[in-house]
């Protein structure tokens, strides 16, 4: 059976369980929350060289099955599985705090008494955390940072998770792309809808795209951009963001974004980010 890394994800109540697991699916990983220790045995049989990354999510809602945690890692460990632990933790107040903001019922205070639930649940998460290889106090720390503390952690110190870069040509007189990031106005570069031969054509033919990037306005704007993304990018990335869609917009966005973006995605392949383009009007 082919080696599996699994990412047994544990905590308090409140700690940030449900967004750490979601953080590990970005990063590739088959992830099940709230499965019984005792199944994910079967469950890496079952998916036996179909995965090699999972990510399990336990707290104390698996109630009687969260004693058989500990032998569960100690068997995957021995059956040649990387298996660890990573542990949220987070101060009891601040516990209290987001409950109370959030309405949203501690899995143990079936009275309404959350301080007593949360010392409950920190004794029978005891030994979990004994044997945690990681442990993030998110006490402080917003969705975000708590993002890049995981990926930081899951690369420990190799090649962090390509952010996907899209880049797409549109026209304003069609509306701005919904998923956009930034967006950078073309209309003032030259027209080739005023020419009467390259009119009928578009930015993905050489004489449109000579004439567009031919133009001093164009090759300062591709410069400007690029200074700009060489600058913002690696920030983007470090912030964990997995996606990033940079719109250029000209009128009808047939010529001008449509040379532009080809270009600006040809630069970003060259400097080494997964980049793609896509012409949403193009076609228009």
């Amino acid at each position: 059976m082919e080696r599996v890394h699994i990412v047994v994800v544990t905590g308090m109540s409140g700690a940030g369980r449900s967004s750490a697991l979601r953080v590990l699916e970005d990063l590739g990983y088959y992830c099940v929350d709230n499965l019984p220790p005792a199944l994910a045995l079967q469950l890496v049989d079952m998916l036996g060289g179909e995965l090699t990354r999972l990510g399990l999510g336990v707290d104390v809602r698996t109630g009687a099955f969260l004693e058989g945690a500990e032998q569960t890692i100690a068997t995957l460990i021995e059956r040649g599985h990387e298996t660890e632990v990573i542990f949220l933790d987070c101060k009891d107040e601040i516990l209290v705090r987001r409950f109370s903001e959030t309405r949203r019922p501690h899995p143990l205070a079936q009275d309404g008494d959350v301080p007593g639930a949360i010392r409950a649940e920190r004794e029978r998460l005891a030994a979990l955390r004994q044997l945690a290889r990681h442990v993030i106090d998110t006490t402080e720390a917003s969705v975000h940072e708590l993002r890049r503390s995981l990926i930081d952690y899951i690369a420990r110190g190799g090649s962090r998770p390509q952010m996907a870069v899209r880049v797409v040509s549109f026209g304003f007189k069609y509306g701005l792309p919904v998923d956009a990031d930034l967006v950078f106005d073309l209309r003032f570069l030259p027209n080739p809808h005023f020419v009467e031969h390259l009119r009928p054509r578009t930015g993905l033919e050489a004489p449109v795209a000579d004439y567009v990037l031919g133009s001093e306005p164009a090759r300062e704007l591709l410069a400007d951009i690029e200074r700009l993304l060489t600058h913002t990018l690696p920030r983007h990335r470090a912030e964990g963001k997995a996606y990033l869609t940079i719109a250029l917009g000209c009128t009808g966005g047939r010529h001008r974004s449509v040379a532009v973006a080809e270009a600006l995605g040809a630069w970003l392949r060259a400097e080494g980010h997964a980049a793609v383009t896509a012409h949403r009007d193009v076609a228009r």
